[in-house]
């Protein structure tokens, strides 16, 4: 009787679209953390930084009938070097139905380059949180110049920590095109990309619907950017403008 009664139940799920009994399943997440550049050479593209991050928010809050239910939030912190590492947490673990807009009274463009320290600050703030699911959004236009608390080897090994747990780790270079720094932390090229200035905000968008597929689906859609995302992204221009 009762190998009947689950047969008779496994023949009843079967007849249930995907699609109800994915909103069955307990609710995914995803955790945000964008780290942002705020050195002396962000200047001439601030603006454009900022709202692409403001864009992200927007678009991360945007639910689809194969993701309702998703819970996400996003944190920010931006950095530089004066004297040291500055780093500074503008919104944490903030849902996007509450996100404020950054602005430039918060932060303005000053300093050098702690490339590595700021990385590995960062993996530690992610690691206390400890989310199950976690994009790394890091958003620069230069390379590595002032870092005193962690080398290259420090910051690849924080990175090596966040991709063990299934966290995923993107780079994007603002105006810039150079990656032997993510090469050398481990970030795979199909998830490193040259974004135009006034492509940022166009690609900061379509990274919030690649991280709402890699929440819903339990870490299976890796979040990697392909010729439409670059093509997008206007890459070859930056590319171009820096040879």
């Amino acid at each position: 009787m009762r190998k009947t009664l689950v047969l008779a139940a496994l023949f009843l799920l079967a007849l249930v679209p995907a699609a109800v009994r994915a909103h069955t399943l307990p609710p995914q997440s995803v955790s945000t953390y964008i780290l942002l550049d705020r050195t002396g050479s962000m200047s001439s593209i601030w603006d454009e930084a900022l709202t692409s991050v403001n864009a992200y928010a927007v678009d991360l809050g945007k639910e689809t009938p194969e993701d309702a239910g998703l819970k996400t939030s996003i944190t920010l912190a931006v950095f530089d070097h004066q004297g040291g590492l500055q780093f500074d947490v503008l919104r944490s673990h903030v849902v996007p139905a509450q996100w404020r807009n950054i602005t430039s009274a918060e932060a303005s463009p000053r300093g050098m380059t702690p490339l590595y320290d700021a990385i590995g600050r960062m993996v530690s703030l992610a690691e206390k949180d400890n989310p199950k699911q976690a994009v790394l959004v890091i958003m620069t236009d230069g390379e590595e110049n002032s870092s005193t608390e962690f080398n290259q080897g420090a910051a690849k090994a924080a990175l090596d920590r966040a991709r063990a747990r299934g966290w995923e780790v993107v780079f994007l270079g603002a105006e810039f095109a150079k990656f032997s720094d993510a090469g050398a932390m481990g970030v795979d090229a199909s998830q490193t990309m040259a974004v135009s200035k006034d492509g940022m905000t166009a690609t900061m968008q379509n990274l919030a619907k690649k991280n709402r597929s890699y929440g819903q689906s339990q870490g299976q859609s890796k979040v990697t950017f392909d010729e439409t995302d670059r093509a997008t992204a206007k890459e070859e221009d930056v590319k171009d403008r820096q040879q």
